[in-house]
């Protein structure tokens, strides 16, 4: 997502740095080429108007024409006008402030990932919240909708309204607001049918449950990829019943990005989740300047990190750290690191998320470089050694690797280059090892100053990167 208006922007902002002090004509290129990118990544028109306009305002200031660096003084600017289209600067939350059961509306058109996104919510709201929640569907009209909300409540481990035939949307509503005063659920989310388009009949039934269920939220999921038509879909279903925020989900997805641009400005209601992938947990709050720095190649270290605490296993990480240093690491812990990386989700949304990446990406692409396919090859590979090969490497000879190879699906090269890699990693943890935390020292501050070991320009290191003895 915003990979291509990404690169435009950059390739702007590096335009601009270029040229020492601005005019106000190489202010007027750079907007024309920040407006074609909007346009090309399906930002809305009014929304591209008002913000190029905005940033021409501000950019033509004396504070910025007279700049030492006006590239970086547009950039901001640039930055503060993104973060205002995508709604201010800070996560919206869920409104929970109601008795319970806080009733909780889903709407949105059919394939939209509505009924996954509920399921989604209420593992969020279960887990971080500690609020209890029951799931309740009525789509009546899909096949098997029902029972798809119902599998995804069991695998939340949410409680889900007992499927009664025979009832209407309306019905299904009421009851699922008496159960949930009944045994005590601080929470009621309600999906709603969808339609593949919008039409009269979709928008009275969703006004009737409104009307009967009075929701605290009314949440409007949409599809990041389907562009443009994101945006209308929110437009209607604001003006037919009233929107309080918006959930966009495949925001993992190769989308332009225009729609998550454009919600804000066009509904008024503000982007509150973003669904990020397929598992359950893959749903974050939605953050209008980490977004606007991703854009911008500016990284989002703190949804980084706040990824990293909320899926590591930190007390493996350390145990696995602690041998590694030791020089006791074995196979077993490399598939260790492998899941706990694997868990972060793609390399690429990783590499996405740190300042400057962004090239450093397109170099990996470039060269077919996939980690995720490495990394589960790896995987393959170790799952099929025996106990003691995965701790002794060292016993693998000729035979044993046919066998691994015909066991992991990969050939006995693919064997041979996950041990040199194992056995380049184990030496590197040695000799950092025997080294010490002072030779660590001496040896960074060599790397950062670009000479050797007793102020050698440029060589003094032998493979990979260390001191020759």
């Amino acid at each position: 997502m915003f990979e291509s208006l990404s690169g435009k922007m950059s390739g702007v902002f590096e335009g601009l740095s270029k040229r020492g002090k601005l005019s106000e004509d190489d202010v007027a290129e750079a907007m024309r080429e920040v407006r074609l990118a909007m346009l090309d990544a399906d930002v809305a028109l009014p929304v591209v108007r008002d913000f190029v306009n905005k940033v021409r305002e501000r950019a033509v200031g004396h504070e910025v024409l007279e700049s030492i660096s006006p590239g970086q003084a547009v950039a901001k600017i640039v930055n503060d006008a993104l973060i205002d289209a995508l709604g201010g600067a800070g996560a919206v939350p869920l409104d929970l402030n109601a008795p319970a059961p806080v009733p909780i509306l889903m709407v949105g058109l059919q394939g939209s990932g509505k009924t996954t996104t509920s399921g989604k919510i209420a593992l969020r709201l279960s887990q971080r919240d500690r609020r209890k929640v029951l799931l309740a569907s009525l789509d009546v009209q899909r096949p098997a909708a029902q029972l798809q909300l119902q599998q995804l409540a069991e695998r939340a481990g949410v409680g889900s309204l007992p499927i009664v035939s025979g009832e209407g949307p309306v019905q299904i509503a009421r009851r699922a607001l008496d159960v949930g005063r009944r045994e005590g659920y601080d929470v009621v989310i309600l999906d709603t049918a969808g339609r593949l388009s919008i039409d009269e009949a979709l928008m009275q039934e969703v006004r009737d449950v409104r009307e009967a269920t009075r929701p605290v939220e009314t949440l409007l999921v949409v599809d990041a990829m389907t562009g443009q038509d994101a945006v209308n879909t929110a437009q209607r279903f604001n003006e037919a019943v009233g929107i309080t925020g918006v959930v966009m989900s495949r925001m993992d997805g190769d989308a332009r990005g225009g729609a998550a641009l454009s919600m804000r400005a066009v509904t008024g209601a503000p982007i509150k989740l973003v669904g990020t992938g397929e598992k359950l947990e893959a749903l974050e709050e939605f953050y209008p300047e980490r977004v606007a720095g991703r854009i911008l190649g500016l990284g989002d270290i703190a949804g980084l990190v706040e990824r990293a605490s909320e899926t590591l296993d930190h007390e493996e990480g350390e145990r696995v750290a602690k041998k590694m240093m030791a020089g006791k690491f074995d196979l077993d812990d490399y598939a260790s690191q492998l899941r706990q990386i694997n868990k972060m989700g793609s390399i690429s949304g990783i590499m996405g998320m740190l300042p400057g990446m962004g090239k450093m990406k397109d170099i990996l692409e470039s060269k077919d470089a996939d980690a995720v396919a490495i990394f589960r090859k790896h995987q393959a590979i170790i799952s099929s050694m025996t106990k003691d090969e995965r701790k002794t490497p060292a016993i693998l000879k000729a035979s044993r690797k046919k066998r691994i190879a015909a066991g992991s699906g990969t050939t006995v090269q693919d064997v041979n280059k996950l041990l040199k890699q194992f056995d380049d990693m184990s030496t590197m943890m040695k000799r950092i090892n025997k080294m010490g935390l002072g030779g660590m020292k001496k040896m960074l501050s060599g790397l950062m100053s670009g000479a050797g070991p007793g102020g050698a320009p440029g060589g003094g290191f032998g493979g990979g990167g260390f001191p020759r003895r």
